[in-house]
């Protein structure tokens, strides 16, 4: 169902989709030795002197400590929202042409197939997404405002770094003033390269060096309380950061892969009803534990009976008195009536009734006892005639109990 009130809208104008609200969360970050971090971290992104190589030299020389070189967490975390945007997290796909970016990934592209995957996933896995690590905020959580919102008692994360950063920021340690001078010091000679440079690198690791130097006095200066506990906090808040970023990264790069993997597994599905392709599957897989599903596919789909479907075990109770009911059982309540209960003897599948029109009644019932496992010594006919009939009353629900599990387990994915 489409709602129409406000669809020409939508229609006539464009989301101009951002991160800007992540923008904005991240800037309360920025103070202290945060701040000059950050404004590094932005430096080094966008200087044009500096190879791709000596770039990543560099961040990797200055983050001896990520949880304290916080400006390139930050940093990331808005580059990894920006590809997810603009759609460059799906590379372009070089057997894909003619199309846009040659393949390369949409925001519109992501939001639809993650969409896919909340139905899809429940259908083959028998699990919500979420269980596969496929859900929405799986995908996009560091857009959907995953760090500044939390379900819980707990705090989220974006609360605690700032707590962290800012109880830090207001010691007004020594070392903390001087890993800022060092992030200014090297910032300014980024900024002072120029093109024609040919001895700078030496000069450039030294700065480098003083950065990581400064880190590391920092961090031991938080090495006991009250500063202890903080520093802790923006460990682990780094580590949720960082985590949430590599899981959207592997799920949103593979995302046409898995997708892919799952159109194939629902297209196979498609293939169990034709017997001769059941045959055919059964016969060309090496892999037994995939192939069971078709092997067994008849006998299950026998099983399967909608009257049957259940949700909890009270629910079963009620559907065995209703199936009881529907067949008319227990057919015979009298165990007196001797007759009747030697006639639903010879109903009974488990026993061997071959020849019984030679035996009385009252020998048909003890025969069936015998068969039955039930004993016959010492006991009267009425005796054996009511054990008998509790036991063939039993095994009517015993039966009816085996086909509603016997259905439960058809409709189980395993």
């Amino acid at each position: 169902m489409t709602v129409s009130k406000g669809l020409r809208s939508l229609v006539e104008n464009t989301p101009n989709f951002s991160n800007q609200a992540l923008e904005n969360a991240i800037n309360q970050f920025k103070i202290g030795w945060v701040l000059k971090s950050f404004q590094l971290d932005s430096v080094i992104e966008s200087n044009g002197v500096l190879t791709a190589s000596q770039k990543n030299d560099l961040k990797d020389d200055i983050n001896n400590l990520s949880h304290i070189n916080l400006g390139m967490v930050l940093g990331d975390l808005l580059r990894h929202t920006n590809t997810i945007l603009d759609g460059s997290i799906i590379p372009g796909d070089p057997l894909i042409t003619g199309t846009l970016d040659n393949g390369q990934g949409t925001y519109v592209e992501m939001l639809q197939s993650v969409q896919g995957l909340q139905y899809t996933i429940p259908n083959l896995f028998g699990v919500i997404a979420e269980d596969k690590s496929r859900g929405i905020n799986d995908h996009f959580g560091t857009l959907n405002q995953i760090f500044t919102e939390t379900e819980d008692s707990s705090a989220p994360v974006f609360t605690t770094l700032n707590q962290a950063i800012s109880f830090i920021n207001s010691a007004d340690l020594a070392t903390e003033t001087a890993l800022e001078t060092a992030y200014d010091n090297l910032k300014n000679f980024i900024n002072g390269v120029v093109a024609d440079s040919t001895d700078f690198q030496e000069t450039l690791d030294n700065f480098a060096t003083a950065v990581a130097t400064a880190h590391t006095n920092l961090n031991n200066a938080l090495a006991n309380e009250p500063y202890l506990s903080n520093k802790t906090k923006l460990i682990e808040t780094r580590e949720k950061i960082n985590a949430q970023v590599a899981l959207e990264k592997s799920n949103l790069s593979g995302l046409r892969t898995y997708l892919q993997a799952l159109s194939t597994s629902s297209a196979y599905l498609g293939l169990a009803e034709d017997a001769q392709l059941r045959k055919l599957m059964v016969n060309t897989s090496q892999n037994a534990s995939w192939k069971s599903y078709f092997e067994e596919y008849v006998s299950n789909t026998l099983n399967i009976n909608t009257s049957y479907t259940t949700a909890t075990d009270s629910d079963k109770s009620a559907v065995i008195e209703q199936v009881l009911t529907s067949m008319g059982l227990p057919d015979i309540l009298d165990s007196t009536d001797l007759e009747a209960v030697a006639q639903k003897s010879q109903r009974d599948t488990r026993i061997d009734t071959a020849n019984y029109d030679r035996y009385t009644t009252e020998q048909q019932i003890t025969r069936s006892c015998e068969q039955l496992g039930i004993t016959t010594a010492n006991r009267t006919i009425g005796s054996l005639s009511n054990t008998l009939l509790n036991n063939m009353n039993q095994h009517d629900r015993d039966e009816i109990q085996r086909q509603l599990d016997l259905n439960e387990s058809s409709n189980t994915i395993s």
